[in-house]
């Protein structure tokens, strides 16, 4: 795992994630053997993005004598997908910590405009108390992690963790500009976008390749 040269920009390097990356990448990868991938990835995406998170110490008693350990402090953190591709990245992260809640926000992005639309939002009443874990597998011109962000502030949250699959240059720039305080745990920084607001090399439409709908 390395640091890029912002220090609020994670990129994780394992060999694993290379490899599984690939499988992501090709355009022959069937939908079933995308999402499965897709799952196994952010299992190893976990590591760096909940290495972010802060912890608290508890007194416990192991068996063999009373200690000081370090525990995720209460409420546990929320884990909030972008709908509907970061369900994708989300679901992985809550097999690792099932203690976590999840929270959901629908955005997309006008295929004409590029600009993000909200239209729902579902997240626990108590979600200012909460540290959040945000997830979308794809961070492009940063417009829908942007809005989301930003509705998390607006409602008070203060301890946020951006993290995708895939993130464009011209996305961490845009999202870092607008919440430069927010770490970016990802696991390839690709070149550049296209004309269309593509991701390249990328790896498509995240969201019609683990659906199908594509």
């Amino acid at each position: 795992m390395t640091a890029s040269d912002s220090p609020r920009l994670i990129v994780m390097e394992h060999p694993l994630v290379a490899h599984k990356l690939s499988i992501l990448r090709d355009r022959n990868t069937a939908n079933h053997h995308f999402r499965q991938t897709l799952h196994e990835l952010s299992w190893l995406l976990a590591h760096p993005t909940f290495a972010a998170l802060g912890v608290r110490d508890v007194d416990i008693e192991t068996p063999l004598e009373p200690m000081t350990a370090q525990a995720m402090p209460t409420p546990y953190p929320c884990l909030v997908s972008i709908l509907r591709a970061g369900n994708g990245l989300i679901d992985g992260f809550m097999q690792v910590c099932p203690e976590a809640s999840v929270g959901h926000l629908g955005m997309y992005r006008d295929h004409d405009t590029m600009v993000p639309v909200s239209y729902y939002t579902s997240l626990p009443t108590d979600i200012v108390d909460r540290q959040v874990i945000l997830g979308d597998p794809m961070l492009a011109t940063g417009g829908s992690a942007i809005m989301a962000a930003t509705k998390l502030r607006e409602m008070g949250v203060s301890d946020i963790v951006f993290s995708c699959l895939v993130a464009a240059p011209e996305g961490v720039a845009a999202f870092h500009d607008a919440h430069p305080d927010i770490p970016i745990i990802t696991a390839a920084l690709d070149r550049e976008l296209n004309d269309k607001a593509y991701i390249l090399p990328g790896l498509g439409d995240a969201g019609d390749r683990i659906y199908g709908t594509g």
